[in-house]
């Protein structure tokens, strides 16, 4: 695969968003449109894109650099893509790959807690769910992604963050 630049990734960030019910951790989950030309009809997560306007709009914090920039763009493609708002965001991981057009990608992936709204999806997805971790074994989601919501699961049922990481099936 030929790689089309070196330097430059597209930096995208995804949110495993939870809520608690009935003293289960429930996940949202969000089936992208067949038209998508990346993972057409499968399950994932909110998420989306790291846009320059994410911050140069936004007054600068000292002396011309922008602090929070990703959590706010995190914080704008939930909103825009699920209509919710979330909070207590937390880094998970990152993984990188290489899109089909040869671009780098960059994935930052965070977890957050549900704090208010009604789902509404915009056009990149068709349905959506809040499920348990194991009702998640049931959809058809994107490789790795059980295996994110599977860590935040350990995660919130007490489990030391750093060892949940150091022993998922996500390490080599």
């Amino acid at each position: 695969m030929e790689i089309v630049d070196q330097e430059h990734h597209r930096i995208v960030l995804t949110a495993i968003i939870y809520k608690t019910e009935e003293g289960q951790n429930k996940f949202l989950i969000t089936k992208r449109s067949p038209e998508k030309k990346a993972f057409p009809g499968k399950w994932t997560v909110p998420g989306g894109g790291l846009e320059t306007n994410d911050y140069v709009n936004a007054p600068a914090n000292h002396d011309g650099v922008w602090y929070f920039a990703v959590e706010n763009a995190l914080k704008r493609e939930v909103t825009e893509e699920v209509n919710v708002e979330i909070e207590k965001v937390k880094y998970l991981l990152d993984m990188t790959f290489i899109r089909p057009d040869g671009f780098p990608a960059i994935v930052l992936s965070f977890h957050g807690r549900y704090k208010s709204g009604e789902v509404k999806l915009d056009s990149d997805s068709i349905e959506y769910t809040w499920a348990t971790y194991e009702q998640c074994k049931n959809y058809d989601l994107i490789g790795g992604i059980l295996e994110e919501i599977e860590l935040v699961d350990k995660i919130l049922h007490g489990e030391d963050e750093e060892t949940a990481i150091k022993n998922s099936t996500l390490r080599i």
